[in-house]
């Protein structure tokens, strides 16, 4: 099958989307599907307002335009809302043609917390951008009732996974690692240092040991100067990163409006737990829990109070982390993705 798949997010950016894409990809061309990325690295760009590390593209559409009637794709799946996405959706809708799309980030917040825009007014705005979408693949269920609550329709659940072999399991935190000499426990955190991670959410809480920030973002200076006292490793090759998680005692997930968390299952398949609010991203990713506020998963502990799902999460075995990210495999994430495709002419 002939795949157009258009993304905004594309490497060398790197984020969850871009990781969850380019996994797909290599799954989707190991069973024999042809994928054509069109991404902004194909077009002009310009480095995206609040966040100058990610480039966008300009004024996309009629070279898109000239892209995909080269290609002539059986199906098309638009991965993003951001000019290329529009672009995209623009070309579909002109021509008649049937497409998927996907919610994997809650914009709106983030225009919410960067611009003040208020949240009734970014989700109008995305619920029209998906609005002639035959499919919207969304990563959670509580999302997926969330949009439905909004209006959206047409909506798909479609789970992630995780490459556990690149993160591999270690019995106990080890300290061969990149951290450095560090003293326990270390506490960590992998993301973008920006508004919607709710980054100093931990970095303010009154633990022992280390804390760790790998990542880079807007508010990465603003956050490094009042907060010297933690480690900032700035964005790491994946290979390494795979060391820095194995090297914690415990990753803190203190986003709030992560639409599933990708970081947490990779830190899980070390075989480091969790610590989280009971929001949805955790409340897929780690696992079922028992009913009350201190809500102890597989893969980690959620708890309104982060400071004790962190002292919570460091009685979490490792071995129980890694089992419950075995739960989520890439294989099986590109089956339910391709069942969820319709081809550009479906009647």
């Amino acid at each position: 099958m002939k795949i157009a798949l258009i993304t905004d997010a594309w490497q060398p950016q790197v984020n969850g989307v871009v990781t969850t894409l380019v996994e797909l990809v290599g799954e989707l061309t190991m069973l024999g599907h042809q994928v054509e990325v069109i991404h902004p690295g194909l077009f002009r760009t310009r480095p995206c307002p609040g966040y100058g590390s990610i480039d966008v593209a300009v004024r996309p559409k009629r070279l898109l335009r000239a892209k995909l009637d080269a290609l002539q794709p059986e199906v098309i799946h638009i991965a993003t809302e951001g000019p290329l996405g529009w672009a995209a959706r623009g070309y579909c809708v002109t021509r008649g043609l049937c497409f998927t799309t996907a919610f994997h980030t809650r914009f709106p917040e983030i225009l919410q917390a960067a611009l003040r825009v208020p949240l009734s007014w970014g989700y109008a705005l995305f619920r029209h951008f998906h609005r002639h979408s035959s499919g919207v693949l969304v990563p959670t269920e509580g999302v997926l009732t969330m949009l439905e609550q909004r209006g959206f329709r047409n909506l798909r659940r479609w789970t992630h996974g995780v490459d556990t072999r690149l993160f591999e399991f270690q019995a106990a935190a080890r300290v061969d690692h990149p951290i450095g000499a560090a003293t326990r426990p270390v506490w960590l955190f992998v993301g973008r240092v920006s508004y919607e991670k709710n980054v100093e959410a931990f970095l303010r809480l009154e633990l022992p040991g280390t804390k760790v920030v790998c990542g880079v973002g807007p508010l990465q200076d603003s956050l490094c100067e009042r907060y010297p006292q933690a480690r900032w490793l700035g964005v790491l090759p994946r290979d390494q990163l795979a060391k820095v998680y194995a090297a914690a005692d415990v990753f803190v997930f203190p986003c709030r409006s992560e639409t599933f968390g990708l970081v947490m299952l990779e830190a899980m398949a070390c075989g480091t737990p969790v610590a989280a609010y009971p929001v949805d991203g955790p409340l897929e990713v780690l696992g079922p829990t028992h009913a009350g506020h201190d809500e102890t998963a597989p893969g980690g502990v959620m708890h309104e109070d982060l400071r004790l799902a962190c002292y919570g999460a460091l009685a979490v075995p490792r071995y129980q982390a890694r089992a419950r990210a075995l739960q989520f495999s890439w294989t099986q994430a590109t089956q339910i993705f391709l069942k969820h495709l319709v081809s550009v002419r479906e009647d």
